[in-house]
């Protein structure tokens, strides 16, 4: 289990004496919220764009562990790279999706 730092644990303390309050946005400020994430989201473009086989496979494989359509998972890797907040992380995913794309090439491990 993760240790839990100082601030994490004053907040836990404080929220444990009731000493947090929530904060509700006003309805201007809602509204504001509601038009900004509608303009971000709209999509009035369409591309087209090849991939390779394995490549789809592996997109459509990570979009089934999130959750959602592989599409829109392709969208939102783009959207985050493109606004820099894709961030690349070397681990094991790297060497297994390159383990399952030599798998079905027919490659086996050395």
């Amino acid at each position: 289990m993760k240790k839990i730092e100082a601030y994490e644990q004053t907040l836990l303390s404080d929220y444990d004496k009731g000493m947090l309050k929530s904060s509700s946005p006003s309805k201007e400020q809602l509204a504001k919220f509601k038009a900004a994430a509608s303009a971000t989201f709209i999509k009035d473009r369409r591309i087209n764009i090849r991939l390779s086989s394995p490549d789809l496979m592996d997109i459509q494989a990570r979009a089934l562990e999130e959750g959602i359509p592989y599409q829109t998972f392709i969208a939102s890797v783009l959207h985050k790279y493109v606004s820099g907040r894709l961030i690349e992380q070397p681990s094991n995913l790297t060497s297994r999706s390159a383990a399952r794309t030599d798998k079905r090439r027919g490659i086996k491990n050395a």
